[in-house]
C-alpha cells in the first residue's frame, strides 16, 4: 500500500467508517471527568460500554455515561461484559437495544470463568447465531483459534476480536503466530481485544496487520491514564505505518549499511 492509500485507509465496520483503529473501554478510570478526557486524547471515535456495569440510562439515580460522551460524537458500542452464558448475553443485547434506540450494533463477550475471564466459545458461538437472526451486527470477542474465529465469521460476525493475553493482565501480545494466522485468514476486521500494557504493545498489534485494538485497563490503570492515552493513540498509528511500510527481512548475519562500493579509501 503506499503512503497516500495508507493515510486515507479507514477502519470499516457494518456500515460505518472510522479514521481511529483505537476503541477505547470506559471502565476503571477514577471519575466520569477523566474518562471524557482520556477518550478525547486517544483520538478514538468509539467506545465500548459494559451494560451491565455502566450506566448510559438504565439508571436515572446514577451518573450517566452519555452525559460525558455524546453518542453524537462517539459511536457507542454496547458490550456484554459479566456474562457467562449465552441467554445473559443474548438479554443483555436486548436490553442495549431497548436504552439506545434501537442500535444493532454490538460487543459480544461470553466468559468462561472468572479467573481468567476467557472466553466461552460453545456459548459465545451460540449467542452470536441468535443475536444475528435477531438481526445484530456483532463485533465478538474469543480466543486466538483461528478455526473459531473463522467459524464467527462465517455465520455472520462483523468483526472478530481475539485476546491477545488475558483481560487486564497487561501481558501483551502472547500469541504473535495464533493472531497472524486470524489476519491472514480473515474477510471482517480483526480487532485484538484484551492483554495490551503498554504502547509498544499496541504498535505491535498493528504491526501484525490488524485492523484495529481494544483497551481500557492499559490506560485507565496507568500511572498517567491521559499521558498513555496520547501514546496509545500514536502507536496505533505507528504500527499500522510500519505494516504498510513494510518491514525488512529478519537475518541469521549482519549487512553493512554503508556502501560497499565508492567508499573514500578505495
Amino acid at each position: 500500500m503506499l503512503l497516500e492509500e495508507a493515510k486515507l485507509s479507514k477502519l470499516k465496520i457494518n456500515d460505518k467508517s472510522y479514521s481511529s483503529r483505537l476503541i477505547l473501554g470506559t471502565g476503571k478510570y477514577k471519575d466520569m471527568d477523566e474518562t471524557k478526557e482520556a477518550i478525547s486524547l486517544s483520538g478514538t471515535e468509539m467506545v465500548t460500554v459494559a451494560i451491565r456495569r455502566m450506566n448510559i440510562g438504565q439508571d436515572n439515580d446514577s451518573p450517566n455515561l452519555l452525559d460525558y460522551i455524546d453518542p453524537k460524537v462517539y459511536t457507542i458500542l454496547p458490550n456484554t461484559a459479566g456474562c457467562y452464558n449465552s441467554r445473559d448475553a443474548i438479554r443483555t443485547c436486548h436490553l442495549a437495544e431497548d436504552i439506545l434506540d434501537g442500535e444493532k450494533l454490538v460487543k459480544l463477550e461470553v466468559l468462561g470463568d472468572k479467573k481468567t475471564l476467557y472466553p466461552n466459545v460453545s456459548e459465545t458461538l451460540k449467542a452470536a447465531e441468535q443475536l444475528i437472526k435477531d438481526d445484530f451486527k456483532i463485533m465478538v470477542y474469543t480466543t486466538d483459534d483461528h478455526i473459531v474465529a473463522k467459524e464467527l465469521e462465517n455465520i455472520g460476525c462483523v468483526a472478530i476480536m481475539p485476546l491477545a493475553s488475558p483481560i487486564g493482565s497487561g501481558l501483551g501480545i502472547q500469541n504473535e503466530y495464533n493472531i497472524l494466522t486470524i489476519v491472514e485468514n480473515a474477510s471482517v476486521p480483526i480487532i485484538v481485544d484484551a492483554g495490551v500494557g503498554t504502547a509498544s504493545d499496541a504498535s505491535k498489534v498493528m504491526e501484525l496487520g490488524c485492523d484495529g485494538v481494544l483497551m481500557n485497563t492499559a490506560i485507565a490503570c496507568a500511572k498517567d491514564p491521559l499521558l498513555m492515552a496520547k501514546a496509545m493513540k500514536k502507536a496505533v498509528e505507528a504500527g499500522y505505518d510500519a505494516f504498510h511500510a513494510g518491514r525488512i527481512p529478519k537475518k541469521k548475519y549482519a549487512s553493512a549499511s554503508s556502501p560497499k562500493k565508492g567508499n573514500v579509501c578505495d
